[in-house]
């Protein structure tokens, strides 16, 4: 399975912000969508950076809550994994685990077209293996005669 099939049954849209957008705001957005990572665009649509409900606490943590008030730009991770949709499943979870990290943009053409959480693959990974577990035992069946 592949990052295009995710999206198809998900949607591609993303929830973004700009750079300049307050922490504050972003947390907002997080909470409102019931998301774990906003996208950080530019004018241009292109992907500038990720801000996690993990960056938000590690700040808050570090400079206490008045870091609220700095911008996506102070805390955002800048070094951005992506993938494209033809991007194998198994392969952006590997990623994902190795990294350390929950979300990856899905980008085509260097335009933003999706987002995929660690959520997402293990869901659909689940519906595979039972979709194949259920085509074995078809088979099993229809080859003992039961």
């Amino acid at each position: 399975m592949n990052v295009a099939a995710i999206l198809k049954a998900k949607g591609g849209v993303v929830t973004t912000a700009r750079s300049d957008v307050r922490i504050e705001a972003i947390a907002g957005l997080l909470a409102h969508h019931r998301i774990g990572a906003i996208v950080i665009v530019g004018a241009d649509g292109k992907v500038q950076g990720i801000v996690s409900e993990r960056d938000i606490v590690k700040a808050i943590a570090a400079r206490g809550t008045m870091c609220l008030t700095e911008t996506a730009d102070a805390i955002m991770t800048r070094e951005v994994t992506t993938c494209e949709p033809d991007a194998r499943l198994d392969r952006v979870m590997s990623t994902m685990t190795t990294g350390r990290f929950r979300h990856v943009p899905v980008v085509e053409n260097g335009k933003l077209v999706g987002i995929v959480s660690i959520g997402d693959a293990v869901k659909h990974h689940i519906a595979e293996v039972e979709l194949e577990a259920h085509a074995l035992k078809n088979y099993v069946l229809a080859g003992s005669g039961g």
